[in-house]
């Protein structure tokens, strides 16, 4: 491959849950390969990620997803210039065999190695498909982990000015779906199913935090959702699964786009930006687009490969965090409960 001198090519490395995945992104913006191998049909059968299985299998897969990184975008390691690597938060096990296989690959090449903020990754998403984005702008983060509003001040600074106190709203969709018999992973299941049911045919509460407007809270209307199903069955009452799924999903989405509209009303912020696995939920996008039309904010999301985890995001923070003088020597380990902004 022909290399232009102004190029800076980052191999991504992400293995911080279940999927194992490799990426090669030049310039921090353009996505030469992004190869995931997914788990989900192994956990699955579990009904959730079974943290021992997600690291062996890693420790299976992760150098062929490497190797196909490479091929895919057409360069060798040596071409390479930086290598990134999720450190956290994540599964301990899991995030170690990427931290490892990166540390290794770093020495073996001689090159300069990143720790990357898996959830500074997930922002950074956004910036793959929208090449005119740039720091400042208010972002939702909202996954199976994390539930976060944040201010990205520039492109390794970070506000947070808003998180859940409990459940993160992926987790909840991931029980809900499981209580209504949907299974697992429940984000696109209930998504599915919800278009086919009344999302107002079931009033379930929209959680609000005293002294923390823009914190949330999904174990509430969690746990609503169950105490409706119990009622149904002590009551022998038909369920209507659709309309359960829709009505959930309804309340969640109300609570993330009000308060995410409401943040950046408030503080002045003319862009959002949605990113994180439930960012990929077609009811959450529209009625983020529609509330964001309403009132004149500028909206942008990832294509839906670029939500769930995987490495072009944290090739593409990888880079910036490089650029900004970021290293990391081979005392780089895990740390599974990462705080944003304390990366680095």
């Amino acid at each position: 491959m022909r290399r232009d001198m102004k190029e800076q090519l980052v191999l991504g490395i992400e293995s911080s849950c279940d999927e194992t995945a490799a990426a090669v992104v030049k310039n921090g913006r353009q996505v030469l390969s992004n190869i995931i191998s997914s788990q989900i049909d192994i956990h699955t059968l579990y009904g959730g990620v079974v943290p021992e299985i997600a690291s062996r299998k890693h420790i299976e897969k992760i150098n062929q997803v490497i190797e196909e990184a490479l091929l895919q975008a057409d360069v060798t390691l040596e071409e390479i210039d930086v290598i990134s690597v999720t450190y956290g938060p994540g599964l301990v096990g899991a995030l170690l065999v990427g931290v490892g296989t990166a540390k290794a690959i770093a020495y073996a090449a001689k090159k300069p190695l990143v720790g990357v903020h898996h959830i500074e990754g997930h922002i950074a998403a956004n910036y793959i498909e929208h090449p005119d984005l740039e720091p400042p702008f208010l972002c939702l983060i909202v996954s199976g982990g994390h539930t976060h509003l944040v201010r990205v001040l520039e492109y390794d600074r970070f506000e947070v000015i808003g998180c859940t106190h409990d459940d993160a709203a992926g987790e909840a969709f991931d029980k809900v779906a499981r209580a209504i018999g949907l299974g697992y992973p429940g984000g696109p299941k209930i998504d599915r199913i919800a278009k086919e049911g009344n999302p107002y045919a079931i009033e379930f509460p929209r959680a609000k935090i005293a002294g923390s407007e823009f914190d949330f809270s999904f174990s509430g209307v969690k746990s609503a959702v169950l105490n409706y199903l119990n009622g149904c069955a002590m009551k022998q009452t038909d369920i209507n699964r659709a309309d359960v799924a829709a009505s959930f999903q309804q309340a969640v989405v109300d609570v993330l786009v009000g308060k995410a509209v409401a943040a950046a009303k408030q503080l002045g912020e003319t862009r959002i930006a949605v990113a994180g696995g439930v960012a990929a939920n077609s009811h959450l996008r529209k009625t983020m687009r529609q509330e964001c039309d309403k009132a004149g904010i500028a909206l942008c999301y990832p294509s839906p490969v670029y939500c769930t985890d995987n490495a072009a995001m944290i090739a593409v923070q990888g880079y910036y965090d490089f650029l900004s003088g970021k290293r990391a020597g081979l005392e780089l380990n895990a740390v599974p409960g990462l705080k944003i902004g304390q990366s680095k």
